[in-house]
């Protein structure tokens, strides 16, 4: 009897599946809940008082610009009053016509020191304020009885660097408006300060924008600004929303206080330069309200949670929260009270509601999981079982059907695609390899017909001592369009080197052509402008793939030392004997652009020992891996050094170019063919 196979994987992958997510679930539920619960409260409490701290922002940027027109306008209008110096007559309308561009500004005036004007007096200060008609009107103020010479304001105006925000006072012609003055030096023309310009902000206006007493409904149904600019709560007003018997609302308030604790802004307009935030403080045995004060004017920013707000004088029932910060340019501090409730009842809401849905959302999954799980992954152990068959090389195996539009039926169409594709490729495979093979084949055969071509016996003429010739050509690819030849004919020297345009079989088919015609026509031309005539028409005759061949042609007369050369767009060879040169070539154009071009032919004579180096583009321009060339200056040092050691033989010299151009390129590919040919005259 057969002995049946044990089952190498006896346990149920969604079994144990099953138990992970269960397990883990029922561990972690309750502290995920407890977390989930903190982090949602603390989230919402975190946002709740970073927007109560833009809030304050917001409104403290809203001061800061009343202040900034005034400001502004104050700076912009001194180089008027000092241009205007010598003409006291001028300021009033100066003054008026400051208070009326800039509705911000209460009332303006210049005060001048002591006698500035002798004429006016020891007091000369023109005046321009908006009265309650919005009407402007100017006048002079100052005299013995409102002698402003020896008021404190004044003084410490005058002798400040900077300008600067008074402190508030009531306005000196109804003494009712309570006021702050921007005070800033006037100069005259040899820097001394002559006067102080103030400009007039009404504090009663500056509250007016910052008091916006905004009642919020906890439960939702209603949230209001209960007061417009225009209609805002007095002292009775405050006392009475503070004192309200309806809980589900609460009142967020601002106040600014100076640096010394006054009030300058607060919706109690009672207290207003008539109390002092720390004598308010100092009534209650909270220490809380003491600490945010001497914060506030210390400059800081920066909130406090008060939990004992019935013993503060800022929530008689609620606990709050007191948010600050300081009004830049000004010795003063803005703050926000807002009831803890507010800031926190979201986030308990919220908080609660979560981890209720978690509660319930875990048990679901408890129950619900086990049967999800087994129920999916069935279909995946019938995909392994198959895909097994399809890696033993069965690529007709049959696979399971899933009636699922999920992940898993795209799993399974994947399997059946990859049966197809598998198959298809294996067969593609077949024929490339095959194809391949040939290619390769074809092309090694190509390459040593190519090479054949070439001369490959050196030293060539062994029975010779007053020439030797050296060459090597590396293609780029299996086969190149580089070529040089050389043959000794009628005691001259025929040669030539040459770069087809483009790489592979086309150039190298045109490279066999150019060579065979070189070899032709230079059996029976014995002028290399001739020889360069011929070929360009051969070449140029047809040629519709528009390819050319840069060529260098030379006659060297072996008995008088006489090159004859003509260069058809070809790098010009070196000379490295006695000195090191490039040998002199006139532009012409490469062999094959246009029919019957003539060709310009010169001549050198080559003194003994003297090595002609000829090459292709393939050397200058080697490329190392970032692209940089190998360039005709290295060319040059390498033919140097061998100059100065006197090993510029033609096997020597193509063998150090060789080595010098490989260290340079590195790892890099060989991007062109490269060709050299070296003779050397004896």
């Amino acid at each position: 009897m057969k002995k049946k196979k044990k089952n190498p994987y006896p346990r149920s992958f969604a079994k144990r599946l099953t138990w992970y997510i269960m397990l883990t679930l029922l561990v972690i539920m309750g502290f995920t809940s407890y977390l989930i619960y903190k982090l949602s409260t603390a989230f919402v409490l975190a946002e709740a008082e970073a927007f109560c701290m833009e809030l304050l922002i917001g409104r403290n940027e809203v001061v800061q610009r009343t202040l900034s027109e005034v400001s502004v306008a104050s700076i912009n209008m001194v180089p008027d009053i000092e241009n205007s110096l010598e003409q006291p007559e001028k300021l009033s309308g100066i003054m008026e016509r400051m208070v009326k561009l800039n509705p911000r500004i209460h009332s303006c005036g210049t005060s001048f020191v002591d006698s500035y004007y002798p004429q006016q007096g020891r007091w000369f200060c023109p005046y321009a304020v908006r009265d309650s008609s919005g009407q402007v009107k100017t006048f002079s103020v100052g005299d013995a009885k409102h002698d402003y010479l020896t008021d404190e304001w004044f003084l410490e105006a005058k002798d400040a660097k900077e300008n600067q925000w008074s402190k508030p006072f009531f306005n000196g012609t109804d003494s009712t408006t309570l006021l702050t003055s921007y005070m800033v030096p006037i100069h005259d023309k040899k820097g001394s300060t002559v006067a102080v310009l103030g400009a007039d902000l009404s504090l009663e206006s500056l509250n007016s924008k910052l008091q916006k007493s905004i009642r919020i409904n906890i439960t939702g149904t209603d949230s209001r600004e209960e007061k417009e600019e225009h209609d805002l709560p007095g002292q009775d007003d405050w006392k009475d929303s503070s004192s309200e018997n309806d809980d589900n609302y609460f009142d967020i308030y601002f106040f600014i206080i100076d640096s010394v604790g006054n009030y300058i802004a607060h919706p109690d307009k009672g207290r207003v330069m008539n109390r002092n935030y720390f004598t308010d403080a100092q009534e209650t045995p909270d220490t809380i309200d003491d600490h945010v004060g001497h914060k506030m004017v210390a400059g800081e920013q920066g909130y406090i949670y008060n939990d004992k707000s019935e013993n503060s004088f800022f929530f008689n029932i609620k606990s709050s929260y007191i948010f600050y910060t300081n009004i830049d340019n000004t010795n003063w501090s803005i703050g926000l009270v807002v009831p803890a409730l507010f800031v926190k009842i979201i986030g308990y809401i919220l908080g609660g509601i979560l981890m209720a849905l978690i509660v319930i959302a875990l048990l679901v999954i408890f129950f619900v999981g086990r049967s999800a799980i087994r129920r999916a992954v069935k279909p995946v152990k019938l995909l392994a079982t198959s895909a097994n068959e399809v890696a033993k090389g069965n690529f007709d195996t049959p696979l399971p059907k899933v009636k699922s539009r999920d992940e898993i039926h795209l799993l399974r169409d994947s399997f059946d695609e990859m049966q197809h594709s598998l198959t298809q490729y294996v067969e593609e495979l077949k024929t490339t390899t095959a194809q391949k093979s040939a290619i390769e084949s074809e092309l090694k055969i190509a390459h040593d017909i190519q090479m054949s071509m070439l001369p490959k016996t050196f030293p060539p003429f062994p029975e010779r001592n007053d020439v030797d010739v050296y060459g090597t050509l590396t293609p780029a690819k299996g086969v190149g369009g580089d070529l040089f030849d050389f043959y000794i004919r009628d005691e001259r020297l025929f040669f030539c080197i040459g770069d087809v345009s483009g790489k592979g079989i086309p150039a190298a088919l045109l490279m066999a052509v150019t060579r065979s015609l070189f070899r032709n026509v230079s059996s029976y031309a014995t002028q290399p402008d001739a020889i360069a005539y011929a070929l360009n028409n051969a070449l140029a005759d047809s040629n519709e793939t528009n390819m050319f061949v840069t060529l260098f042609i030379g006659v060297f007369d072996l008995q008088t030392g006489m090159l004859n050369y003509c260069n058809a767009g070809h790098n010009a060879p070196l000379l490295v004997g006695r000195d090191m040169g490039v040998l002199p070539c006139d532009p012409n154009l490469p062999l094959g652009v246009l029919a019957d071009f003539k060709f310009q032919q010169q001549e050198a004579s080559i003194d003994s020992q003297t090595t002609i180096f000829l090459y292709t583009d393939g050397l200058n321009e080697a490329e190392d891996t970032n692209h940089a060339q190998f360039g005709d200056m290295r060319i040059q040092q390498v033919a140097k050094r061998l100059l100065t050691e006197r090993q510029h033989d033609p096997l020597n010299i193509i063998y150090e170019m060789n080595e010098a151009v490989h260290r340079f390129v590195g790892g890099a590919e060989q991007s062109d063919d490269l060709t050299m040919l070296a003779i050397q005259y004896r």
